[in-house]
């Protein structure tokens, strides 16, 4: 029996914002730092901060706070960013090519490894060092990749194929930028990206501003 807690996405989502802040802290050679802190700098409650590390254990010393590099390899762990995880990008659009080519995936450990589309006018086109690849030879080509991460970045009309696609080529987590919703086996993982959802909930704030 598997007697690890559940963690919550929101808590993921917070261990990621904590680690893009230990980087910069580390970066101006700060050496600890202090729940206290981590609230002030970037408005998470330090007792959240404190609750989120303590599922993966004990962290930190008290009256001496926690130190950076330590903390910032201990989340690198729990996240996996401690280690190179292949990528594949599924559309060489405008928005795949602009994510091919974003230097801050490598340096976080996610590396593109294929650019996968189904143009004819775009496969084999050279994108930032990487060929396009035919999306029907996924699965083959794959095989060789092992990237069990991609990136579905083509119209609404073709996400479904095209993470159907994904799932049979062993790919087992899916950031989906298509403005659909998809349906996958319950072992996949799907993180949905809406520019379109993002922005409205900006709108609904500027509106609410206006109110006050």
């Amino acid at each position: 029996m598997n007697n690890t807690p559940k963690v919550p996405i929101p808590t993921l989502e917070r261990l990621a914002t904590y680690f893009r802040y230990l980087a910069d802290l580390r970066s101006m050679a700060v050496e600890t730092i202090s729940s206290t802190e981590v609230e002030k700098q970037t408005g998470i409650n330090a007792a959240q901060f404190r609750k989120d590390l303590s599922y993966f254990g004990e962290f930190g010393k008290p009256g001496v706070g926690y130190n950076i590099v330590d903390l910032q390899n201990r989340i690198a762990q729990i996240l996996r960013i401690d280690r190179d995880q292949h990528v594949i990008v599924l559309g060489a659009g405008n928005l795949g090519s602009a994510l091919a080519g974003y230097p801050g995936l490598r340096e976080q450990g996610f590396n593109i490894v294929a650019v996968f589309d189904a143009s004819e006018q775009k496969i084999g086109q050279s994108l930032f060092g990487l060929a396009v690849k035919d999306i029907a030879r996924l699965r083959e080509e794959n095989n060789r990749l092992q990237a069990r991460i991609a990136v579905i970045a083509v119209p609404a009309s073709a996400a479904q194929g095209v993470a159907d696609l994904a799932v049979a080529s062993g790919v087992r987590a899916l950031m989906n930028f298509a403005p659909t919703i998809l349906k996958v086996p319950d072992k996949i993982v799907v993180r949905n990206v809406s520019f379109l959802q993002e922005l409205a909930v900006l709108s609904y704030h500027l509106t609410a501003d206006a109110q006050k």
